[in-house]
């Protein structure tokens, strides 16, 4: 055991604490120890030693953005004719390494695209010249 808690030491502080027990489990069986995960976190919390990086949680609630909005369509995605009912949508995607933003515009009747505007920011432009130029098709009918 105390070659076990030598060798946990030598990992914990070659990769400068950032190792937490699940990866000091996988080098240590690598290396052939057949050990539990559960006894190299005993082990490490008998040395005083845990990581020092814990991965943050992507939080991208930002408290009350808007008011909410009636719920219309109540799930019936369904049309009887065309430009009864339109849904939209704004969609992050990445092109050679950078982020675009699309913003559409469907008509549920036949799921054709009725507009959409592309942009490099999801910002209340694009949706705002997407609904613009939406407008024409809606006229027409």
């Amino acid at each position: 055991m105390r070659a076990t808690k030598a060798e946990i030491y030598r990992l914990y502080h070659r990769h400068k604490g950032r190792l937490g027990y699940r990866r000091i489990t996988l080098y240590l069986r690598r290396k052939g120890s057949p050990i539990n995960h559960k006894t190299v976190f005993r082990l490490m919390k008998e040395m005083g030693i845990k990581s020092l990086i814990r991965v943050k949680k992507y939080r991208s609630y930002r408290g009350e953005a808007g008011k909410i909005v009636a719920n219309v369509l109540a799930r019936d995605f369904q049309a009887d004719g065309p430009n009864q009912k339109w849904v939209t949508d704004l969609t992050e995607f990445k092109v050679r390494g950078e982020k675009r933003y699309i913003s559409a515009l469907l008509d549920l009747y036949n799921h054709e695209i009725i507009s959409y505007q592309l942009s490099l920011r999801p910002v209340f432009k694009l949706v705002m010249t997407m609904l613009e130029k939406a407008a024409p098709s809606y006229q027409e009918s």
